[in-house]
């Protein structure tokens, strides 16, 4: 029984988390045989203000940037 576990910062929708969880059974069922009722998918939705990436929570990473913020990445 294959188990997938799907983590996610911030939220998705009802109808993009059914999409998931139908992608990823489909994609079980074709590349291993897996039966389709026996697929399990847990998706979790990590607030952005409880996960960080490269020193910076996530939350302030996507926050937006004023104008004179010295810590902003130039546009390009």
């Amino acid at each position: 029984m294959p188990f997938v576990s799907i983590r996610l910062a911030g939220t998705a929708t009802k109808d993009q988390k059914s999409a998931i969880v139908a992608d990823v059974t489909r994609s079980l069922v074709e590349r291993l045989g897996k039966n389709p009722a026996a697929v399990q998918i847990v998706i979790e939705e990590v607030s952005t203000e409880n996960y960080g990436a490269g020193g910076v929570l996530i939350a302030d990473r996507d926050a937006p940037k004023s104008e004179g913020d010295a810590h902003a990445v130039p546009s390009q």
